[in-house]
């Protein structure tokens, strides 16, 4: 069955999700965020993109750009083409990366613009990664706040005042204010259930329970955590399912 058009944006502004095959992580460490940042910023010229916003997260990103002289399609190859060379080459591993086609939605209003560059800027606090957006280090919002480095930062501030010093200060409380905002979402597929999630935690751990893991030296207890959220797991089923308190599992 022949996949279905993307929509067209008549401004040229997309919301972007890009993310690991398989549900698979894209980004291990700091040096691969960086590397990846590197590529966004390689390309803009080449491409002719204008990037309003990016959040790198371990297995998938957004993105918020404008097209320019090359489309989509041709964007997004080169870009996937070079990371994945680099991430194959730097763990020693061959293959895709990168689920096949890349999720898009068009952004038509300036309305929405805005919802879009706080529903990507908030991702890391509402996945509960960190408590506050200023914190999290592969985030475009600090380019907002502080200097600008790859991203087109004035045309969002013009939307909030003309004035350099309002402008900021409304972005702020505009990325602070409580919403329920609802964008392009990565699809993860259905979350497993608790009994599923019981026998995941078992086997991983190697426990006939999952309150056993409450017993750990704290440094395996961290690596069993890790590994479920990499499952994804959710931070209130790991606790529901452990006995192990939510902020140690969200600091993980």
């Amino acid at each position: 069955m022949p996949r279905a058009a993307r929509k067209k944006s008549s401004t040229g502004i997309y919301h972007i999700v890009i993310r690991g095959i398989n549900k698979q992580r894209i980004f291990e460490d700091d040096e691969d965020n960086q590397k990846f940042i590197e590529i966004l910023e390689k390309y803009k010229e080449t491409s002719g993109y204008q990037l309003y916003a990016y959040c790198l997260m371990s297995n998938h990103l957004h993105l918020l750009l404008k097209e320019g002289k090359e489309n989509l399609e041709t964007v997004f190859r080169r870009i996937g083409a070079s990371y994945v060379y680099w991430y194959n080459w730097k763990y020693s591993r061959r293959g895709h990366l990168f689920q096949d086609r890349y999720k898009s939605e068009a952004v038509e209003t300036d309305t929405y613009f805005l919802t879009v560059l706080r529903y990507i800027h908030q991702n890391p606090v509402k996945a509960g990664i960190t408590e506050k957006i200023q914190t999290y280090p592969w985030s475009s919002y600090r380019e907002y706040t502080e200097k600008p480095v790859i991203c087109a930062t004035q045309f969002a501030m013009g939307l909030f005042s003309e004035d350099k010093a309002v402008s900021l200060h409304l972005m702020e409380e505009f990325h602070q204010e409580p919403n329920k905002d609802q964008c392009l979402e990565p699809d993860h597929g259905v979350r497993i259930n608790d009994l599923e999630a019981a026998e995941l935690i078992q086997k991983i751990a190697e426990v006939k329970s999952p309150q056993e893991i409450q017993a750990f030296e704290k440094q395996k207890r961290n690596a069993v955590i890790r590994e479920l959220k990499k499952r994804q797991l959710s931070i209130r089923q790991i606790e529901r399912l452990t006995g192990i308190s939510f902020g140690i599992i969200r600091k993980l």
